[in-house]
């Protein structure tokens, strides 16, 4: 499916574009994003449009933070109508579960999940769009700016314990250092945050009982209101819980609040099943993560919520006729040479 964002994801791209020697206007076009987008926050515009423009600014450029250079700035505001609910919770987790509610109103490609174990959280970013390629970009700047939140509420001298990138590192961290304020952690098994869990328990002096209900009430009827399918929320739901283990219809019947036969029933109606959008989304899934050498094939089966890499190795062989070795040789004797984002953009 097609997802779709906020056009203030864009923002500062320009002013970072320029600042880097490029023409933006013309990459935004070559993207095929309207220019609308630069002064309409709540514009829709593709998330794959955007991933691909991030990429393709960063290549043209020679710089491979680009992502991390439009979310130095970033405020609340940005987010729109999740940071009216946001600032109304009384804890820094209660804020942080109304984000990860409400974040396909902002962000329709994106997922957050929230991880607990032994006093510490995780706060993991996962990708819906499935796109081929790198996405160093997005995965920073989405990473970032969730570290500006946090920051935003608890104050500049926060630190998490880690920032974890799922790319390799790249050349020069000096742009990491300074928005983070540490060395950040690459080739990790998700992008997102550590952090302890005591730090979710801070409260937030702008918390209003009142105005949270009303605020709530406005998102829900939003949600409501949106033309999500079931096959969209179980897709949605599919990608937080494949790393658990956990991840079954009966798990996502749950989340949804109905029993497994509801979702089944429901998906059938569409012409959809969840064995067949779980396997889709394996496919889509694997290529991004073994597009990354330095990621395990036993951290792979993880993500992909195999029992053991054995199973995966099956699975992967059935999926693609042949042995994820093979695979990524085929790959790196791909002809052409200029990856998508390059010919998209003719740079």
């Amino acid at each position: 499916m097609s997802y779709l964002l906020r056009g203030a994801s864009l923002t500062d791209y320009v002013d970072v574009a320029r600042s880097l020697g490029l023409d933006p206007y013309r990459f935004l076009r070559a993207a095929g994003i309207n220019l609308t987008a630069l002064v309409d926050p709540d514009i829709r515009i593709p998330a794959a449009a955007v991933s691909n423009l991030l990429e393709a600014s960063a290549h043209a450029a020679g710089v491979e933070d680009f992502g991390l250079r439009m979310a130095q700035t970033r405020q609340l505001s940005n987010l729109g109508p999740l940071a009216f609910v946001m600032r109304e919770e009384p804890t820094l987790r209660r804020a942080l579960n109304s984000m990860s509610r409400y974040l396909r109103l902002h962000n329709e490609a994106l997922a957050m999940c929230i991880e607990e174990d032994d006093g510490v959280v995780i706060l993991r970013q996962e990708a819906l769009n499935g796109l081929p390629g790198s996405q160093r970009q997005s995965a920073e700047l989405v990473v970032a700016v969730l570290y500006r939140v946090v920051v935003l509420f608890l104050g500049g001298g926060w630190k998490p314990r880690r920032v974890c990138f799922t790319h390799s590192a790249p050349a020069s961290t000096a742009t990491h250092l300074r928005v983070f304020g540490m060395p950040v952690a690459f080739g990790q098994e998700f992008d997102g945050l550590i952090c302890d869990a005591a730090d979710l328990e801070s409260s937030l002096p702008s918390y209003d009982p009142a105005m949270a209900r009303q605020v709530r009430q406005y998102l829900d009827s939003l949600l409501a209101r949106s033309d999500d399918t079931m096959a969209d929320k179980v897709r949605r739901l599919i990608v937080v819980l494949l790393p658990s283990g956990a991840c079954s219809i009966e798990r996502i019947a749950e989340h949804l609040g109905v029993d497994a036969r509801t979702v089944q029933r429901r998906l059938t109606r569409q012409g959809e099943s969840y064995a067949g959008i779980l396997a889709s989304l394996r496919a889509e899934l694997v290529v991004r993560y073994i597009g990354n050498r330095e990621r395990q094939l036993s951290e792979v089966a993880v993500l992909l919520g195999f029992g053991s890499l054995s199973a995966f190795s099956r699975w992967f062989s059935h999926q693609f006729g042949c042995s994820v070795s093979k695979w990524r040789a085929q790959r790196d004797v791909a002809p052409a040479g200029a990856s998508a984002n390059q010919e998209y953009f003719g740079s």
